[in-house]
């Protein structure tokens, strides 16, 4: 079973799925889905359209250099295989999946390092600038007026029994 690439998207493309475009030059173009398809007529670029895996790696959101897609290369020269050589490339690929399952891992985690800290950081300064929406004016100026001033004096009327309205 031959697994073939999508030529605008990179993804795979199964047996009997998918779209194939020959060119006049004899150049196949293999595609997914008719998306890719269709993005391919509309002489886009793969990476400049963001949900490719050309931009993700343009730009730095997948790995790029790794060791682990030397294996995922295509290979047009055949392999006579036998059961013990069978067996150690199924064992092999296992391996090689955790591999690069963990270098995944710890490129996300980099890629994530400084978000924290920036996201708190934006958080406290949205709250510093919207300090008046939580807080009550009056707060706002006793604060202001407690830093300047030690000791301020309130005056509190009382309302005496004959001002009060009857019920």
């Amino acid at each position: 079973m031959r697994l073939e690439k999508c030529w605008f998207c990179s993804s795979t493309v199964y047996p009997g799925h998918g779209i194939q475009f020959v060119r006049n030059d004899a150049k196949i173009f293999r595609f997914c889905r008719s998306k890719c398809h269709k993005n391919f007529k509309m002489k886009r670029n793969p990476r400049k359209v963001k949900w490719t895996k050309a931009y993700r790696r343009l730009h730095g959101k997948d790995m790029t250099q790794d060791a682990t897609f030397e294996f995922e290369r295509k290979r047009n020269r055949p392999e006579r295989y036998d059961r013990n050589l069978t067996e150690n490339t199924l064992k092999a690929i296992k391996t090689i999946d955790k591999v690069r399952f963990r270098r995944e891992e710890t490129h996300h985690k980099n890629r994530m390092k400084g978000k924290a800290a920036k996201e708190r950081k934006e958080a406290r300064k949205e709250l510093d600038q919207q300090i008046h929406m939580l807080v009550a004016p009056g707060a706002l100026v006793k604060e202001t007026s407690a830093a300047s001033a030690a000791k301020v004096t309130v005056k509190v009327q009382h309302e005496s029994d004959e001002n009060r309205m009857e019920e």
